[in-house]
């Protein structure tokens, strides 16, 4: 996998062939970074089921301010250390944290965010789950979005403080934009 763009454009990420994850493909990446190119600037984003770090990295390459790259997956965690050390990333903070941990911890932290990623594992409910600690915890900044991906539209579930601005189906997956 390489960085598609911006500050850290051309460098590889190690893990695209982690146990448990599926790592988003360069052309879905490519499609779905012009479509928040604008909420990217100077924000602080969550990429809350990690697997590599692929797309915090990405949005911090593309001028994010912070990133927080959560994954409970050891093997997950350790190759996301180790992509942002050999790329020598300083703004980025990851955690070795299960997703509603995670969540209670930003809450506890009073840390908000301009963007979120939900890119969990695949025939859960994690989704839904994910989005309603973030509203209720208040996570999400007013102007903010969140990115989810899943295989199937019947799992990205939200409650009526989200609308959807953009969805796409991508071969097998979907990925929906919520702001």
């Amino acid at each position: 996998m390489k960085i598609i763009s911006g500050l850290y454009k051309g460098r590889n990420i190690e893990g695209y062939d982690l146990d448990g994850t599926r790592p988003t493909m360069e052309r879905v990446k490519e499609s779905l970074f012009a479509t928040i190119q604008n909420y990217i600037p100077e924000s602080t984003v969550l990429d809350l089921f990690s697997g590599s770090g692929n797309l915090g990295i990405e949005a911090l390459s593309q001028g994010a301010k912070k990133a927080y790259l959560v994954d409970y997956n050891i093997k997950a965690f350790k190759t996301i250390k180790k992509n942002i050390e050999t790329i020598n990333i300083t703004n980025v903070e990851v955690l070795n944290f299960d997703y509603l941990k995670a969540l209670k911890y930003f809450k506890e932290n009073n840390i908000k965010f301009d963007l979120i990623f939900l890119d969990p594992p695949y025939q859960t409910n994690y989704i839904e789950k994910s989005i309603e600690k973030i509203s209720e915890y208040g996570l999400l900044n007013d102007n903010g979005i969140i990115v989810c991906e899943s295989d199937s539209l019947d799992r990205i579930v939200y409650n009526d403080n989200y609308k959807i601005i953009k969805d796409k189906k991508y071969g097998d997956k979907w990925v929906v934009i919520l702001k």
